[in-house]
């Protein structure tokens, strides 16, 4: 069974995440770009680690009950959309680091940052993008917990389970 309040945590931390990354690649952009790899690769890699990240959680997903749930298989194809996005935003960043090196291997290349910038322009908007849908999914999915958790039926099996999980008074000796 999938821990639903596990997974809309995790959901959760992943706009912020984005909104960070995000804007890191936005001070990059309007830099000067002189130093491509040793700027933009720890931006790259923290993508690249983000997409891994909500990639298995996409899989986890898949494979437990979620998409039999409501609405659980359209979320799930939604945050599958957003992953891609963010995965699309990390292949733009290392492009951003090519282009800006260029230079270094072609003598028509442009000297200019221009083109790492429009890359990072780009993987600037995949991760708004990207960032967005998480929000959406995981305050739906969290309201869908709240509802849920309310039902008369789930607090009366949850104060069922506590009364049967709680010790037994110890029994009394008769003289």
């Amino acid at each position: 069974m999938v821990d639903l309040t596990e997974h809309t945590r995790l959901l959760g931390e992943v706009y912020p995440a984005l909104t960070k990354l995000s804007a890191e690649a936005r001070r990059i952009r309007e830099g000067e770009i002189a130093k491509p790899v040793r700027e933009i690769a720890p931006l790259s890699l923290r993508v690249h680690e983000l997409a891994a990240q909500c990639t298995q959680q996409i899989h986890d997903l898949s494979v437990s009950p979620y998409p039999t749930t409501e609405g659980g298989a359209e979320s799930l194809a939604r945050l599958a959309g957003a992953c891609a996005q963010i995965s699309l935003a990390a292949t733009l960043c290392n492009l951003a680091i090519h282009h800006r090196t260029e230079i270094y291997l072609y003598e028509d290349a442009d000297p200019t940052p221009a083109s790492s910038a429009d890359q990072l322009r780009r993987a600037e908007d995949e991760m708004r993008r990207a960032a967005t849908t998480y929000r959406a999914v995981a305050q739906q999915l969290s309201r869908r917990l709240a509802s849920f958790t309310a039902r008369p039926e789930f607090l009366h099996r949850r104060s069922t389970q506590a009364t049967a999980k709680a010790p037994a008074p110890a029994a009394r000796r008769r003289p």
